[in-house]
């Protein structure tokens, strides 16, 4: 179920038969405001594996959520890379397509042994808190640096005692989530006991931790006496903690949630009647779904929220009294038993000899597109154990340290663990009485449609007002692209929505009879986006450096990541002497080897059709472009009217590239055949798309190199700029042994042996995944990820394959 759907499905109770009373609803239009107006985006890292050694590539697969479905509000993607000192090492922008994007990271060989932090990061985002931006550490391995990491197992850890709705009053038996805490490891395996402060040693009840974030004990207090905690580890630490003060009044918000329905029970005593009527409010992402008003509140009273009314996700229910104060607050996991979560169906024969090649097939399931995929070596760890998407979906709107997140997402999860953790957290997305009080965030920036540049033009020491601007862009492998623009009274103009890997080289020209404006024009850029410092401090590490002994022996993890580094560039030499040599034939087609040349990137896509005009009898008889593509691609309708054209494709609308850069449909039919050098239909989604999801029309010019068309030498005399764009992701070599012999390496000792962060679907067939061997592994930890296009519900797929 979508939020949007969410949305609509909020419902009102009415609990006691008393009188009903005129509520306030000041709440409820401060939520709404604030949910239309101030959308939260939550970042996850998917990494390739789970630690590095200086020297390696780190790769990421980025998603971007707004509350439980992908973000549409953000199309770029600031990723950085600190040492442990907040130095900033590296940085990258990646480019989003519904929420998604990859990239990499060369990690320097001369990086010491330590921690690093990758911070992860939208425009949107620098408008909230800081704690909300992803912070994920990241453990880099150097056997020749002088200090050497290991756990931190002997640093301190506290605790606190948190009770069931933030309340705790005499008489009324009270739930209470124990949180563990350290800067280095908590305690896995501990205990406690509650007490009478006045008989410290003598138990009230005992209990056991739950994992090593939680545990949860009940309790019902008498008033006039003080109670504590005390909780040991398997060394034998004892930690102390005391409980709340007993109060003579108030109430309690008590909650459980089951696969059918959330009940809730609320008892109090001694409580004014100047504090009634009162009302509970649910949220879920900061949507209103469920309101409550309670006209009488009398000793306890009771009452469910079907599930079929809600989807899963953290559930808050406020308790409001007559002026709208805040009374009880509990957080909640709707339906911890039964996740929506989609799981791929997989055919494997598997091969498990050394360096065999290997392969396994994902069914077909309506409405995936692709899929994130990582194949490792069984006995290697995956970040996703550590802090997996589902976790990061469900529970990255908290901001506190919580150590394996994953595991409450898992097959043999604990309910009643997520349950107490729930309890000792609070949701800081947004605060009642702030909104009410109309205490919103500031926006001061706002996203941009991808990469936008801000330009400026100046001829003869003044701005060229309403002049015309000729560009002429050269963008690596995908040739020329010409352009025109004019500036405004100001000589100010925009290049908006690109999306170009790397650097963009550009000549300019003024457009002008006027020789001295023409020689006296200089062009200035100032890019609409920009990568924001990092403010706070860097959170503890659970790890810490000692000092290296020389000679001792590096961990197994760390040798074979060493070894496999050393095999790794021994294949890029390999592959390049072969290259020079011109051993390895190009098999590629012609029309391939056009595409190649002419699409960078960002505009190939697994589902398209290329007409080849420069190897092919394309375009024979055709006036112009539109005229060709009539009845040329099965489903795709072209309308063209008073000179305008339209396409679409079942049903929605047709973007129209021109040399990759978005035109609008009065163009399409100024272009004659003889100037186009290639043109290609993509049907869905593609990562040059600036939104539609229909497809797109890209049309490729002839340009240098090319037979008939008009060679570079033409823009030499123009001053020319270059233009940042997108990082550029190292590609990950999948098919190892495609380029070199199985024999060639003395050891193959690879820990993630396929990498794909887009594997498209297969519309007909089932999607195959092809891999090879190391030299070790007999079986294989197969990560799937993907989501629905019409409901993004995820599917998520971490097990073992036999």
């Amino acid at each position: 179920m979508s939020i949007d759907v969410l949305k609509r499905m909020a419902f009102v109770l009415t609990l006691s038969a008393s009188t009903c009373v005129q509520a306030q609803d000041k709440a409820e239009k401060a939520l709404q405001k604030f949910d239309q107006n101030y959308p939260q985006e939550k970042i996850h890292l998917l990494f390739n594996k789970d630690h590095y050694v200086a020297g390696e590539n780190l790769w990421f697969k980025s998603f971007v959520f707004e509350g439980y479905n992908r973000s549409t509000i953000s199309t770029s993607l600031f990723v950085e890379l600190y040492d442990s000192h907040k130095k900033l090492i590296d940085k990258k922008m990646v480019p989003l397509l519904k929420g998604e994007g990859s990239g990499s990271f060369l990690l320097a060989s001369t990086l010491k042994e330590d921690v690093y932090f990758v911070r992860a990061y939208t425009t949107w985002m620098t408008n909230f808190s800081e704690d909300f931006n992803y912070l994920q550490p990241i453990t880099v391995y150097n056997p020749s640096s002088p200090q050497k990491l290991q756990a931190n197992t002997d640093a301190a850890w506290s605790a606190t005692v948190n009770p069931e709705s933030g309340t705790f009053v005499d008489g009324i038996k009270t739930k209470f989530a124990v949180r563990l805490y350290s800067k280095g490891m908590t305690p896995s395996k501990w205990n406690g006991f509650l007490s009478d402060t006045q008989n410290p040693d003598t138990p009230i009840v005992k209990f056991t931790g739950l994992d090593q974030n939680v545990g949860s004990f009940s309790i019902n207090p008498q008033a006039g006496k003080t109670y504590q905690v005390t909780l040991q580890d398997e060394a034998g630490k004892k930690v102390s903690v005391n409980l709340p003060p007993v109060s003579p009044s108030g109430i309690n918000l008590q909650v459980e949630s089951t696969n059918s329905a959330v009940k809730y029970s609320i008892q109090s005593k001694n409580i004014s009647a100047d504090s009634q009527p009162y009302k509970i409010l649910g949220t879920i992402n900061n949507i209103l779904v469920y309101k409550a008003n309670i006209n009488k509140m009398i000793d306890v009273q009771s009452a469910s929220i079907p599930t079929s009314k809600l989807i899963n996700g953290v559930l808050q229910l406020t308790l409001f009294d007559a002026k709208e104060n805040v009374v009880a607050q509990r957080l909640c996991f709707v339906q911890p038993d039964l996740l929506n979560i989609k799981k791929p169906n997989l055919t494997s024969n598997l091969n498990t000899g050394e360096r065999a090649k290997n392969s396994f097939t994902i069914g077909k399931i309506a409405n995936y597109n692709g899929y994130s995929v990582v194949v490792t070596d069984p006995e290697s760890s995956t970040s996703e154990e550590e802090n997996s998407v589902l976790s990061s979906l469900w529970l990255g709107d908290f901001n506190s340290d919580i150590s394996r997140p994953a595991q409450y997402f898992t097959k043999n999860h604990q309910s009643e663990a997520l349950d107490a953790l729930l309890i000792s957290e609070k949701w800081n997305r947004f605060n009642w009485n702030n909104i009410m009080l109309g205490n919103y965030p500031m926006i001061k920036n706002k996203p941009e449609s991808y990469i936008s540049y801000k330009g400026k033009v100046v001829s003869q020491g003044k701005p060229a007002a309403n002049a015309d601007l000729n560009l002429i862009f050269k963008m690596p492998e995908a040739g020329m692209r010409f352009h025109q623009i004019k500036t405004d009274a100001s000589g100010l103009f925009a290049l908006n929505n690109l999306v170009f890997e790397d650097t963009m080289t550009f000549s300019y020209q003024l457009n002008s009879s006027d020789k001295a404006a023409v020689s006296n024009t200089q062009v200035y850029f100032q890019p609409d986006f920009s990568f924001v410092p990092l403010r706070k401090e860097l959170p503890e590490s659970r790890m810490k450096l000692t000092e290296r002994i020389q000679g001792e022996e590096v961990p197994a993890k760390v040798a074979q990541s060493i070894a496999n580094l050393t095999s790794e560039k021994f294949i890029n030499e390999k592959i390049t002497d072969i290259e020079e040599v011109k051993i390895k034939a190009d098999k590629r087609g012609k029309t391939q080897k056009l595409n190649d040349q002419l699409s960078s990137p960002m505009f190939k896509s697994a589902n398209e059709m290329v007409f080849d005009f420069v190897n092919e009898n394309n375009g024979m008889g055709a006036i112009n472009v539109v005229q060709w593509l009539q009845g040329r691609v099965p489903g795709l309708q072209i309308n063209s009217q008073g000179g305008n054209t339209t396409a679409t494709m079942r049903g929605g609308n047709v973007e129209i590239f021109l040399d990759e850069m978005k035109i609008d449909g009065s163009l399409v039919s100024t272009i004659s055949v003889p100037e186009v050098a290639m043109i290609k239909v993509v049907r869905g989604f593609f990562m040059g798309s600036s939104g539609g999801g229909n497809g797109a029309i890209l049309i490729y010019t002839r340009r240098g190199g090319i037979t008939g068309s008009v060679p570079d030498t033409q823009s030499k005399s123009l001053k020319e700029m270059k233009l940042k764009g997108y990082d550029k992701e190292e590609p990950f070599n999948n098919q190892i042994y495609e380029n070199i012999e199985t024999q060639t390496l003395t050891k193959d000792s690879r820990s993630t042996l396929y990498w794909n962060p887009y594997l498209p679907k297969d519309d007909k067939e089932p999607t195959t995944v092809q891999f090879y061997n190391n030299d070790s592994a007999k079986s294989y930890k197969v990560i799937i990820i993907g989501f629905d296009e019409e409901n993004d519900t995820p599917l998520y797929y971490n097990e073992i394959l036999k």
